[in-house]
């Protein structure tokens, strides 16, 4: 009936030939959100992988060779000992015979959360809980699948599945804005990009941890309210508070140390690391020789990367690795390094540009595995027997990504053939990935494909959307490249309305993010302030508008020089290049000149009053959403990467903020926030909008109750979206 009523749609649209609108309620919903596959597992024996069914009630199990349902690894309908009637997701023990079932999650920040898990045996078809005393974080199987670990309240426990599930705990002194053992803490997790600081070791004898000692960090809050969806019923009559470590620029970080602990001898052990006082270690991680971990430091500047091989007995702390930057080390050169039992691969940009390294286990450097003027986006695996390297890069356009490989002697194939954006999910021994494609005019296309490129069976084409899609008054797309008055080219994409006449003039609204090695301009169907194909555009177009996004000075996929050449200074090249744009659209004779409109979130509402700010009056009107307005405000790891402390970059952090060019402040301004952002706190609209009142600049601003740095739940995002849209029709218009 589904297919039946888009097929009667679809030709009453062809004999009346009027196109469909796309509505504010089509873009908070989602209407047109396209299909994917998501939580796609890839299982030992390299021929399987697993996912969960769309009721959330089953893992299926496929084969990689045909993308066919070939089994069924758990069903919450037939598994006994248990009251289920869902879950949220799972983790596969080693070998595959236990598998770890997440429940009743509950997200703390970005990453983290709490949930209760179940351990269900495959060969029984039973379920036990985890821990009857309490949720839990991050669990993890030891490598021989007989215990798992997790962390609770800050401490770390260790479950014994062959002693009847027996639970011990490992450490005592967590304590909640004091000390966390195995987790990290806000400042880390945000910016580092984990929730998981534990690891055991490969023969399952050890199990070391990250603890944070945050007691100096000072303390944030910020006030709870009733509500509404969720309603807050404890907060009815006064209001509560949320109370968080968040250090700032300068201001004391937490105190990282790494501890062992050994299992059988219950012996805690502190490491020997010869880390600097205010110093990183934004990753841990036992290599396949169990007495050998992975220690990964940074200096406080970020500037410097230090990877030493720590033995989790003795505590003493080798470095083997070292990698320096005079600007910062990008998260890539940690996040993705990957231990083999006599290698390393990891990512450095020490000669310009994101490339693959190869070093022994030991750290001295084999060779360069890819190299030129391209940046590896992905590291995909290494077949170790056939020595071929798998890797997604934009080699040819920084706008487009597409799947290699490369040999131990250099030579290179280009796996994915179609032009756009690719990335790949790769079979345990690399026989086959699932490789995702679209591009500006393509909703996504799911393929299994063998490691030679050859397109075994097609998963996902979305055909059903874009004949929907084609049914609407939709924006044609562009992309475009323009060439600034300091001779810097930039690239961009334009969404002209679906009966644009180009002897009529249109106001213009360009939307941008900006921040450091971001990119909103690529060859891909997730383009447009909502990453959903242009759908928000589509409404604005069908109001008379041009919709335009320039990546400036500062964003990725160009090289280390273009994406650091606004250190110390970030916003102000940034805005720069907005301006450029609005000045080269000004030119186009299809462009009203006196009707330009700039927004943003986040990065992107900062630089959007950055840009409205910078002096040339080009903007009529902006709308900037939950926008940073001084770096001294934000986080420290996050903006010390970028500008160091404020004593050491005090002219730096001036000429970046936007609340000390409030006064040159030109076009109507709407200032979006929610009060319940504990990423860019409501602080920073509070202190920039005192600023504009005390320089006498008019402007509206919006408050969002209890809402985070999303600003969604309920009918949060229709709303949002609708002041967005109304502001801009009133102003531009």
């Amino acid at each position: 009936m589904k297919k039946l009523s888009i097929l009667l749609v679809l030709l009453l649209c062809t004999l009346t030939g009027i196109a469909q609108q796309v509505t504010l309620n089509d873009v908070a919903n989602g209407t047109y959100r396209p299909e994917g596959i998501y939580g796609i597992k890839p299982m030992l024996d390299g021929e399987h992988y697993t996912r969960i069914s769309a009721d959330g009630k089953k893992i299926v199990k496929y084969s990689f060779k045909t993308g066919k349902e070939v089994g069924t690894l758990f069903d919450v309908e037939t598994a006994r000992n248990h009251q289920l009637r869902s879950f949220d997701d799972y983790t596969l023990s080693p070998d595959e015979s236990l598998i770890l079932i997440q429940t009743n999650t509950k997200p703390i920040y970005r990453h983290s959360f709490t949930a209760e898990h179940y351990i269900y045996n495959v060969r029984n078809n039973t379920l036990a809980p985890l821990s009857e005393n309490g949720p839990q974080q991050v669990p993890l199987f030891s490598p021989d699948g007989t215990m798992i670990a997790f962390v609770r309240a800050n401490n770390l426990y260790l479950v014994k599945l062959l002693f009847d599930n027996s639970e011990s705990q490992i450490t005592v002194n967590g304590k909640f804005n004091e000390i966390l053992n195995g987790i990290p803490d806000w400042v880390y997790e945000e910016e580092f990009g984990f929730s998981r600081a534990f690891d055991f070791s490969s023969d399952s004898q050890m199990l070391a941890y990250i603890r944070f000692d945050e007691r100096n960090v000072p303390m944030y809050s910020f006030p709870w309210y009733k509500g509404m969806a969720p309603s807050l019923d404890q907060y009815e009559t006064y209001p509560g508070a949320y109370e968080y470590k968040y250090p700032m620029p300068g201001i004391d970080n937490s105190k990282v140390s790494v501890h062992t602990f050994d299992i059988k001898a219950k012996v805690t052990r502190k490491m020997d690391l010869p880390l600097d006082e205010d110093g990183y270690i934004p990753r841990i991680q036992f290599t396949k020789d169990p007495n050998a971990l992975a220690i990964m430091t940074l200096n406080r500047h970020q500037n410097r990367f230090d990877l030493y091989l720590a033995n989790p007995r003795s505590t003493l702390c080798k470095l083997i690795l070292r990698d320096e930057s005079e600007q910062y080390i990008k998260e890539s050169a940690y996040a993705d390094i990957q231990f083999y039992p006599n290698h390393i691969v990891m990512m450095s940009e020490r000669d310009g540009f994101n490339h693959l390294y190869l070093y022994t286990a030991g750290g001295n450097l084999v060779k360069q595995i890819t190299q030129g003027s391209y940046e590896v986006k992905s590291f995909l695996g290494w077949d170790e027997k056939a020595n071929v390297f798998y890797y997604e890069s934009n080699e040819g356009s920084p706008l487009r990504t597409a799947i290699y490989k490369v040999d131990g002697k250099g030579r290179k194939t280009k796996l994915s053939s179609k032009e756009g954006t690719n990335s790949a999910i790769f079979s345990k021994n690399q026989k086959y990935y699932i490789n995702t494609f679209s591009n500006i005019s393509t909703p996504p296309v799911i393929t299994i494909n063998d490691n030679n490129g050859k397109v075994l069976t097609t998963l996902v084409d979305n055909k059903t959307l874009a004949q929907k899609v084609a049914t609407l008054d939709m924006p044609s797309k562009e992309l475009f490249t323009f060439t600034t008055r300091d001779g810097v080219e930039l690239n961009g994409w334009m969404m002209k309305p679906a009966n644009f006449d180009a002897s009529k003039k249109y106001p213009v609204i360009m939307h941008q993010y900006s921040g450091p090695g971001s990119q909103e301009v690529l060859d891909t169907w997730r383009i447009g302030a909502r990453a959903d194909g242009g759908m928000f555009e589509a409404f604005m177009s069908s109001q008379g508008f041009i919709m335009v996004c320039v990546d400036g000075r500062g964003t990725g996929g160009r090289g280390a020089d273009f994406e650091k050449c606004t250190y110390l200074s970030i916003g102000v090249k940034e805005a720069r290049d907005q301006v450029e744009t609005a000045l080269h659209l000004a030119t186009l004779p299809y462009v009203d000149a006196n009707n330009i409109g700039i927004w943003g979130w986040s990065y992107g509402g900062y630089n959007t009053l950055m840009s409205m700010s910078e002096g040339t009056p080009v903007f009529k009107a902006g709308v900037a959403v939950a926008a940073p307005t001084d770096w001294r405000f934000y986080d420290s790891v996050y903006t010390e990467r970028f500008m160091r402390t404020p004593k050491e970059n005090m002219e730096g952090y001036n000429a970046s903020s936007a609340i000390l060019r409030a006064d040159k402040l030109q076009g109507e301004l709407l200032l979006i926030h929610g009060t319940a952002d504990d990423n860019v706190h409501l602080r920073n609209a509070s202190e920039y909008s005192e600023a504009l009142v005390q320089a006498d600049k008019q402007f509206d601003m919006h408050i969002y109750t209890n809402r985070n740095h999303g600003i969604r739940g309920g009918n949060t995002t229709k709303h949002l979206l609708t002041r967005v849209s109304n502001f801009f029709i009133e102003h531009l218009k």
